[in-house]
């Protein structure tokens, strides 16, 4: 099967630093000596001089250029130039820093105040809606209705606009043109707060906060009792695995959960939306979005949309989108092999 890119990658980077980190080794000896050296030197030149110029052996000014010309002096003068220079370009980088910043504070602010309302219904119902990044069209024109209670699997090519869909119906942007409802309603007339009260999320890419597992369970509800954030976590199936910490649910985990597994990361996530109480054991009488690539995952969804450059391409069950040449049928294929896959003897 061989390595991943991102295994190439990272073997690629650990071998970088190691010869680095080797070389550096290496080199300081002799900068250290060098160091020593210089320095001794111009300690050596100022006795020698100031006795020579006592006893009338040099003259003041002679005395002078020994100490501009020797090579202590000469060591003191460039890491002055060094420094200086280091300097010019901190200066650099904080310039573009700032500059960065700015073009961020100078962008259009979304509009999020909208009212306080409660979806009729939870359909939601995307209708010729497009997205740009700067120029480069990402959603083109997609229309698409996702009935309450039910599961849309969205698949497709790397780069092809999954999440950038998730991402705009749930109005982390606003779309360019066309609009996004939720219950009929569209969602730039909700306030965010009460848009947000409609949604859960588990992303693939879990964030955790440098806090005890127990207040990152409880984020989205912080009045939640003990009680409720142990429940939540068995229904998550991380219940187990934090209970064998030492401090349990009072464990302080390092930013962005460094100390955990990526599996024990995602299910705290879980139960951080089970607390939420947006999912009822996840998808239980709720309207579920999913990108997946699982066929275990998504060949049991009421539909699946295969998304790519941009456009609805295939859009159906999972045997209708079978008995159709094309992206799904492939990507199925392609797994099934995988799965069937045996390294040769």
């Amino acid at each position: 099967m061989g390595m991943t890119k991102y295994a190439k990658f990272t073997k690629a980077a650990m071998a970088y630093a190691d010869s680095f980190i080797s070389w550096m080794k290496r080199c300081s000896i002799f900068h250290g000596l060098m160091m020593v050296v210089t320095a001794y030197t111009l300690l050596t030149v100022l006795p020698f001089g100031a006795h020579y110029v006592a006893n009338g052996i040099f003259a003041v000014s002679d005395f002078v250029i020994c100490i501009i010309s020797s090579p202590g002096q000469h060591f003191m003068l460039y890491s002055s130039l060094e420094c200086a220079e280091n300097y010019s370009s901190l200066l650099h980088v904080v310039s573009v820093c700032v500059d960065k910043a700015n073009a961020i504070l100078e962008l259009d602010t979304m509009d999020i105040d909208g009212k306080e309302i409660q979806p009729e219904n939870y359909d939601i119902r995307l209708s010729n809606i497009s997205f740009s990044y700067d120029k480069r069209k990402i959603i083109d024109d997609i229309s698409l209705s996702i009935p309450q209670k039910t599961t849309t699997a969205i698949d497709g090519p790397s780069g092809g606009g999954k999440s950038t869909l998730c991402n705009l119906i749930a109005r982390f942007w606003d779309v360019d043109s066309g609009e996004v409802t939720l219950g009929g309603v569209n969602v730039k007339d909700y306030s965010m707060n009460s848009l947000m009260r409609n949604f859960s999320f588990v992303f693939q890419s879990v964030y955790l906060f440098a806090d005890t597992i127990e207040n990152n369970i409880k984020f989205g509800r912080q009045d939640a009792s003990h009680e409720e954030v142990v429940e939540a976590a068995k229904k998550a199936c991380c219940h187990d695995f934090i209970s064998k910490l030492p401090d349990g649910y009072n464990t302080v985990i390092g930013e962005r959960g460094a100390t955990l597994s990526g599996g024990e990361k995602q299910r705290i996530s879980i139960a951080r939306a089970i607390m939420k109480d947006a999912v009822d054991a996840l998808t239980k009488e709720k309207t579920i979005i999913m990108i997946a690539h699982r066929l275990k995952t998504v060949r049991h969804a009421d539909q699946i949309v295969v998304v790519d450059k941009g456009k609805i391409v295939q859009q159906g069950t999972h045997e209708q989108l079978m008995k159709q040449e094309g992206i799904y049928k492939r990507f199925v294929d392609a797994r099934q092999q995988a799965v069937s896959w045996k390294p040769a003897h």
